[in-house]
């Protein structure tokens, strides 16, 4: 499959809230409990505060996935660490999709002077730590029983990578 990695637009509004809610509705990827309005699109951009975006399309323009970097604190002494956020359609999961958004935002991340990135995961997300830990992150830190969705308690597991 041709895959193109750009940045992420206002054009990509609907498909990106609608990913997004996917895993909202689905699961323990997403933390919400209920789906997202539109105007989270624009939050999202602004918190990235200049950071990296970036999605993935296939040749006719559809969004397979969507990431981000954003900063950890809003101290300067804080500037070099980011967190990540990445959210590939179900049905192109596997395909590599996710490695691609990691390499890119990780790449930009780091000329913009950023050493460290952190990302924090649902302990019932087994395929996001799996996929971390194969691309050098590290379990760093957990956070007990400090979400409940839809009545099920879970973990968030902060993982982190030096770049």
């Amino acid at each position: 499959m041709d895959i193109h990695l750009s940045p992420i637009s206002p054009d990509d509004r609907d498909a990106v809230v609608d990913l997004f809610n996917h895993y909202v509705a689905d699961g323990f990827a997403a933390f919400p409990e209920d789906p997202l309005p539109p105007v989270i699109f624009d939050k999202l951009l602004e918190a990235t505060a200049g950071r990296p975006t970036v999605t993935a399309k296939d040749s006719e323009g559809k969004l397979l996935a969507f990431g981000l970097l954003r900063p950890h604190g809003a101290f300067p002494t804080a500037a070099h660490v980011a967190e990540i956020t990445y959210f590939v359609a179900p049905e192109h999961t596997g395909q590599g999709i996710g490695a691609q958004l990691l390499a890119d935002l990780e790449a930009r991340g780091k000329e913009q002077g950023v050493r460290t990135i952190l990302a924090p995961i649902s302990s019932l997300n087994e395929g996001s730590l799996a996929f971390h830990a194969k691309h050098g992150f590290v379990e760093a830190g957990r956070f007990r029983d400090a979400c409940i969705k839809n009545g099920t308690s879970f973990d968030v597991v902060w993982m982190q990578k030096m770049l």
